[in-house]
């Protein structure tokens, strides 16, 4: 096998002319001396060990994808929405002529050695809290994007969504339908994370319509077609006087549909159902889902966006870009008649 220093002795030049040849450094080699090298290499069907390359440009030409939360028997591939968002992160990734390394984490401190061994020349973060934003900042320096983060930290690049509006809209309109008693349905949160803030525009909805009587939630253990089976089934023996929910997954929405049916409802005419993503498979259901859509493919163009030209102009960017949402109306909301609201009353 022919090594780097056989084709310098093959071209007459020296180990480290061949090297910044295959590099692309052609500042210090003649134009007749890079085509011999290239003819050679070619010649010989050599191959740089990406390794010692990345070392010797500083760079990998890898991206690091983190995606935190997740448990570790957890198939985080089984969330339509991650597989999306990775699906059009790597896109961009590939067009821009890197790779893309997935890993996924508990907690996204745990990320900080994997990323200073593997030498990635950027990171996104699917989520974080605004505690590891710091820490973050602090342990790794290199471009980082992070998406749907709430941090106060200054001097980050986040892109994310109106998840406030999104809650409020999605709320609004069942009250638009007739609907007096819905119920939220999500993960537990913790202050400042997207859930929060889709409960929050949940809240102000209900109680701007003078419903802050009828306030319910219930938790889900995870966001996944299961639990929202369990939980709709709970929903149809359980709370009799809910009409609608507001799930914040359409993965939560459509299991809700299965677990509401199992027990005998029918949807949407007994209950109504809105869910948040706008997935591909919202319109592969029976009834189509009605849902929040907030741009996943978007979101990620912007992040990858974003991140690149941190990696070509080498400075660091502060951006909280937030894109906005908007209603999805499809078949699973139903408007309740003057007879339904009487006899709600």
């Amino acid at each position: 096998m022919i090594t780097l220093k056989d084709i310098a002795k093959e071209a007459g030049v020296s180990s480290v002319t061949v090297s910044n040849v295959i590099n692309g450094n052609y500042k210090k080699v003649s134009a007749e001396k890079i085509e011999e090298i290239q003819e050679i290499i070619k010649k010989y069907h050599y191959v740089p060990n990406a390794v010692a390359r990345s070392l010797a440009v500083k760079e990998s030409k890898l991206i690091g994808v983190v995606i935190p939360y997740v448990a570790e028997n957890e198939n985080f591939l089984q969330s339509p929405y991650n597989a999306e968002i990775l699906g059009v992160l790597e896109k961009w990734i590939r067009k821009n002529g890197y790779y893309l390394m997935v890993r996924c984490v508990n907690s996204c401190k745990e990320i900080i050695p994997v990323i200073n061994t593997w030498n990635v020349d950027g990171v996104v973060f699917l989520g974080s809290y605004s505690y590891e934003v710091r820490e973050l900042k602090k342990q790794l320096q290199l471009p980082m994007v992070f998406i749907d983060t709430y941090a106060d930290e200054k001097g980050i690049v986040n892109i994310g969504i109106n998840d406030f509006r999104g809650g409020y809209i999605a709320t609004k309109y069942l009250i638009s339908k007739g609907h007096r008693s819905i119920c939220f349905v999500g993960p537990c949160y913790v202050e400042g994370n997207v859930v929060e803030k889709r409960y929050d525009g949940y809240l102000r909805a209900m109680q701007e319509c003078g419903y802050g009587d009828n306030i319910s939630s219930e938790h889900a253990s995870d966001t996944s077609y299961e639990c929202g089976i369990d939980i709709g089934k709970k929903i149809a023996t359980v709370k009799e006087e809910v009409t609608a929910v507001f799930a914040t997954a359409d993965i939560l929405a459509l299991g809700l549909i299965r677990g509401l049916r199992l027990n005998g409802k029918r949807v949407p005419q007994d209950v109504s159902v809105i869910g948040f993503d706008n997935l591909l498979e919202c319109r592969y259901s029976t009834p189509q889902l009605t849902t929040i859509s907030q741009n996943i493919s978007l979101k990620a163009e912007r992040a990858a966006d974003a991140l690149f030209q941190m990696i070509r102009e080498k400075k660091k960017l502060s951006i909280n870009e937030i894109i906005e949402v908007e209603l999805v109306e499809r078949q699973s909301v139903w408007q309740l008649s003057d007879e339904d609201k009487k006899a709600m009353s």
